[in-house]
């Protein structure tokens, strides 16, 4: 299980990352774009990945990584069960995620090595 800090401790670590509140939730931006919201309540977060790597992560373990059941989830958004999740693939859809949103010269600078 993960827990909150860590979410904090590695989505502020990316440049220009801030956090603020999303109606009841956590949001993490940057450049006032989300990448992550954090729901404490359901025990998961939220993400915008590219729809290859949303369908390559899922499939990979749809208990842990699944699309949001919507509209949105047919656009990127990914829930990533926080109760499940092992740190270290934490870690590396939250880079993506930030990728997906961060300008691309922001984003470059931590795309050396996902892929």
């Amino acid at each position: 299980m993960v827990i909150p800090t860590i979410v904090r401790e590695i989505t502020l670590s990316f440049e220009a990352a801030e956090e603020q509140p999303h109606f009841e939730i956590t949001s993490f931006r940057v450049k006032k774009k989300i990448f992550v919201t954090m729901n404490l309540d359901r025990q998961h977060i939220t993400i915008r990945l590219s729809a290859a790597d949303q369908a390559m992560f899922s499939e990979y373990n749809s208990a842990v990584v699944y699309p949001v059941n919507s509209a949105w989830g047919k656009h990127g958004w990914t829930h990533v069960s926080l109760e499940l999740v092992d740190e270290e693939l934490l870690r590396a859809l939250i880079t993506l995620s930030y990728c997906q949103v961060a300008p691309k010269k922001l984003a470059e600078k931590y795309q050396l090595g996902l892929g």
